[in-house]
């Protein structure tokens, strides 16, 4: 018996029970952060860095499902990127499609269900086409679920569950977290246990800021194309170090 209990136990006081650490997370978010300077450090295109950074999901999403992983977040493309250069959102749009033919098919027959979250009015036919195709050949998979999360805003999604409530009818009194939570995008999609961005930034940018209420955050410094599942097994370890409270004590 320790002194503090010890003392505790003199005073008649209980003492506070010890919040077991958790396990490995089941659910993970990541902002996919770094590969426009991923291109730059080596003087290449920023295209170049955005391909090298689809192998990196790839390696990741494997490494993720040897961990113990369920489900997988990622930061594909936001709201915001549509004001980035024509050029590079035009070679972007490509690039989605190149890595929905040529980096998730293997990924599928691993027994990865893939599934994207925002909008779709925006993307190309082709990619629109694509990403439906995906979402259909996989829907029997219950390996890992990874959410890619394209033209995707955490803001957005609340305005638009908000306008559904409107839509529907919902009387002001009925409306309570659970009323919203049911009209996201993705209701059925866990709330993640940790986030991680990479590149040294340290912000949220707008991601799922619904589910990340109680997430833990990790930062970590490497740029996403050099990101792999000794970056993956870090932050998993240092989430697994934390003890989670949801505001209690």
């Amino acid at each position: 018996m320790d002194l503090l209990t010890r003392i505790r136990t003199l005073r008649g006081l209980r003492a506070a029970p010890e919040v077991p650490l958790p396990d490995v997370a089941r659910c993970v978010a990541i902002i996919m952060d770094g590969n426009g300077r991923w291109a730059r450090r080596r003087r290449l295109p920023v295209a170049a860095g955005h391909r090298a950074g689809t192998r990196a999901l790839r390696r990741t999403v494997e490494a993720a499902i040897d961990l113990g992983v369920e489900s997988l977040c990622v930061y594909a493309f936001s709201t915001e990127n549509w004001s980035r250069p024509a050029d590079e959102v035009e070679s972007l749009m490509g690039i989605f499609v190149e890595t929905i033919e040529r980096e998730l098919p293997d990924l599928a027959r691993q027994g990865v269900r893939v599934r994207f979250i925002g909008r779709r009015d925006r993307a190309t036919d082709a990619l629109r086409a694509k990403m439906a195709e995906l979402e259909e050949d996989t829907a029997a998979n219950d390996r890992l679920e990874l959410w890619i999360a394209f033209d995707y805003g955490g803001r957005a999604e609340v305005v638009e569950a908000t306008r559904r409530l409107v839509d529907e009818g919902v009387e002001a009194r009925d409306i309570d977290e659970n009323a919203i939570a049911a009209r996201l995008y993705a209701p059925e999609m866990a709330e993640p246990d940790i986030l991680i961005r990479t590149s040294g930034e340290q912000r949220i940018s707008n991601f799922l800021l619904w589910q990340l209420a109680y997430t833990e955050l990790v930062f970590v410094e490497t740029l996403w194309p050099d990101f792999g599942e000794r970056d993956l097994r870090h932050a998993l370890g240092e989430y697994a170090g934390r003890r989670r409270r949801f505001g209690g004590r």
